[in-house]
């Protein structure tokens, strides 16, 4: 049997938005894990394992090798998602990315927009960026996830519908409300967006610059943290 790495939190919080018995497209696959693991558990039929650099695709076809799991996973050594419409993907995976870069990719893909395809993303810095970019290009974002590994991550589930959506400060930083208070580790993600906007307040207030911005998203955060159900013995900030 494989000794193929188990995926973590982060990378498993995926699979509530997967189609079972379709094709995943993993982008920035690294050692292939998650790949494998939806695999073994069936979650898939098949999938692409892509990455930008030979190292992580050798990587990946060993471990696909050791899994026992060739005649059902491919390697692509490519860039974003250049290569992979022809493996037509159900649904394409992008985690361990940017918002920025993973807006590029997408940018680079039109073919994506397509609302047979899901789009599971997982920004680990400008997630505001990413939402923007599919709001604003007719994607609707259809759920959202909060996972705790190393540290707490967003993972976003998209699909193209054509039409543009509204949005506010607070949605692009943290995700839509009904999403982000359905989640139990949403008053800690919350108090860190505020903590890291107050630091920046302060250090622009410091030098004489203006926070109205900074101040006006503390207040709508703030407002989405008393909504949830606290514990009797927390309280609001």
């Amino acid at each position: 049997m494989s000794s193929t790495k188990t995926p973590d939190n982060r990378l498993l919080s995926a699979i509530p938005y997967l189609r079972t018995g379709g094709v995943v497209a993993d982008i920035g696959t690294d050692h292939a894990y998650l790949p494998i693991e939806l695999c073994r558990r069936s979650i898939c039929r098949r999938a692409v394992a892509c990455d930008i650099n030979e190292g992580p695709i050798n990587a990946a076809r060993a471990n696909i090798r050791a899994a026992g799991l060739s005649d059902r996973i491919d390697t692509l050594c490519t860039d974003g998602l250049h290569g992979v419409e022809p493996y037509a993907p159900d649904d394409i995976l992008i985690f361990g990315m940017g918002g920025e870069l993973i807006v590029r990719i997408l940018r680079e893909a039109p073919w994506v927009r397509n609302d047979r395809i899901g789009l599971i993303l997982q920004p680990m810095s400008r997630a505001e960026i990413l939402r923007r970019y599919l709001w604003e290009n007719g994607f609707e974002i259809r759920g959202e996830t909060l996972s705790r590994a190393d540290r707490l991550y967003q993972t976003i589930c998209a699909r193209y519908t054509g039409n543009a959506e509204t949005f506010d400060e607070a949605d692009l930083l943290v995700g839509r409300e009904d999403f982000l208070l359905a989640s139990p580790l949403a008053g800690d993600f919350l108090r860190q967006k505020i903590a890291v906007l107050e630091s920046v307040a302060a250090g622009k207030r410091a030098g004489g610059a203006d926070t109205a911005y900074e101040d006006r998203l503390i207040a709508s955060l703030r407002n989405r943290f008393n909504k949830l159900q606290l514990q009797p013995t927390e309280e609001t900030i």
